[in-house]
């Protein structure tokens, strides 16, 4: 078993679900979540002339003035082994724009799963 977080923009959400389901994925816990990548407006910085040092501390100044947190959903996935790259590859066929701020995945192992209504578990609980 494998636990799957994504990361994805608030307005992907419906299609996500919608393209996770037409590969068989009903099951999937969402939540509401702000953060921020470590994106930064760097070109500014590096059009300007300056010694290595200064460029730094403009790019650190920037990163700290613009520590806005953007909304955005997460997705908790818990899959057979033998479906992660499916689903790894709809979620990121439906998110990808390529663009900064498309998102993440992280894949981790999960030891146990427990269905409390009826003692289930391993495989046999998802």
């Amino acid at each position: 078993m494998k636990e799957i977080l994504a990361i994805i923009r608030m307005n992907k959400i419906n299609s996500t679900k919608q393209a996770l389901l037409n590969i068989g994925i009903n099951s999937l816990t969402a939540y509401k979540v702000v953060g921020r990548g470590k994106a930064v407006n760097v070109a500014s910085v590096l059009n300007e002339v300056g010694d290595h040092d200064e460029i730094a501390g403009r790019i650190e100044e920037g990163l700290l003035a613009g520590s806005r947190l953007t909304p955005r959903r997460l997705l908790d996935i818990v899959v057979h082994d033998d479906e992660v790259q499916k689903v790894v590859n709809t979620i990121i066929e439906t998110n990808k724009e390529n663009q900064s701020g498309d998102g993440k995945i992280f894949i981790l192992p999960l030891s146990e799963a427990i269905r409390v209504r009826t003692g289930e578990s391993g495989d046999q609980a998802l």
